[in-house]
């Protein structure tokens, strides 16, 4: 799965500490999230979407080739 993360979070100056206190999840799985290494729940998925006000398929897709 492909993200937006990084480059949503430097759009709004937050570091991976203050996005993962905001998505209520630990900085290390911010990082693994940004490096597709961890694939977020719903939850969390739905967390980020709102903390950045964007739909959650603008932040997170699937390549074709992955479905």
């Amino acid at each position: 799965m492909k993200n937006r993360l990084k480059e949503l979070r430097a759009r709004e100056g937050y570091n991976q500490t203050q996005l993962a206190k905001l998505a209520k999840v630990s900085r290390q799985t911010v990082s693994l999230i940004e490096r597709g290494e961890y694939m977020p729940s719903l939850l969390i998925a739905v967390r980020i979407a709102r903390i950045f006000n964007e739909p959650v398929e603008n932040i997170f897709h699937f390549d074709e080739e992955e479905l």
